[in-house]
């Protein structure tokens, strides 16, 4: 079989460089931030503004996301878990992910200026400055807390959804991006520290490449605890109740276990059991707001 016949269809490369589960991860939490800005069920305006949001913010998302694959072509390359990606081996241009890129974020920016509103757009237009450029092109090659600084613009999904919603910027919406800030580290972190031989061949200088992996699995354990205690802030306020409540308990706990392992008795199936747990625990805690909110108690 020749190179050509064993390349994917072209439309499967463009949607690679999105990064679909990523994406989907981020959508998820704006939604979430769109279902808490509104009280009770959405009307059907609510729901086309909210289905216009989702659509729109998809798309900036995606476009920083093809940005990203296109400025890490030749880091890619070198990892094995970003290898296959179309860019790193070649099957996409420079030029064919620069225009893919605009084009989704071109038309994910009319999207939300016609449909949601001008504070979204602008807001989602600064994050994804934040992730292609400031964090990709600045942060990521040159300190080993890029992934600390730079997860602010990743953190931002639920700020949009409220914009999207309300037309500002409520503490609630603030709240949830500050548990999305800090759970980033440790999340990170632990992919990190079982692909470090990657991110050493890469020369990007990711905390367990230039502290050692004990320093790096104390970080993820000390994190663990941190983001514990901001998850219990949305009850202290008034913001969710105890359906809320029990599941950050739960899950926050397990976490922090699951980082006292690490810490303690390292190996690499242990880190990769974390950062997959880590991917469940953002999505059953957001969810469990999501429930509190339209089933109180």
């Amino acid at each position: 079989m020749n190179t050509l016949e064993a390349r994917p269809p072209l439309w499967r490369q463009y949607y690679a460089l999105t990064k679909p589960r990523v994406v989907q991860l981020i959508v998820f939490c704006a939604l979430i931030g769109m279902a808490l800005a509104v009280p009770g069920l959405p009307s059907g305006a609510e729901a086309a503004v909210m289905l216009a949001a989702c659509l729109g913010i998809w798309l900036v998302a995606g476009a920083a996301a093809a940005f990203n694959c296109l400025i890490e072509q030749r880091i890619d390359a070198q990892m094995k878990r970003t290898a296959w990606r179309p860019t790193a081996r070649g099957e996409l241009s420079p030029r064919q992910a620069l225009v893919f890129s605009a084009i989704l974020c071109a038309g994910g920016a009319v999207v939300l200026l016609v449909w949601v509103n001008a504070l979204t757009l602008w807001l989602t237009l600064a994050t994804f400055v934040g992730y292609a450029i400031v964090y990709t092109v600045w942060l990521k090659p040159t300190t080993p807390q890029n992934i600390v600084i730079g997860g602010a613009s990743g953190a931002m999904p639920p700020v949009l959804g409220w914009a999207a919603m309300r037309g500002d910027l409520g503490a609630e919406a603030w709240l949830m991006c500050l548990i999305i800030f800090l759970w980033t580290p440790p999340h990170f972190w632990a992919l990190a520290l079982y692909r470090v031989e990657d991110y050493r061949r890469s020369g990007l200088p990711m905390l367990p490449v230039t502290h050692g992996s004990e320093f790096t699995r104390l970080q993820v354990w000390l994190y663990t605890w941190i983001l514990l205690a901001a998850t219990l802030l949305p009850f202290l306020i008034g913001m969710s109740g105890w359906i809320y409540l029990v599941s950050a308990l739960v899950l926050g706990l397990r976490f922090c276990h699951l980082g006292w392992k690490l810490w303690r008795r390292y190996s690499d199936a242990l880190a990769r059991q974390t950062f997959w747990f880590s991917i469940w625990y953002l999505t059953l805690l957001f969810a469990a707001l999501l429930v509190d909110h339209y089933v109180p108690l």
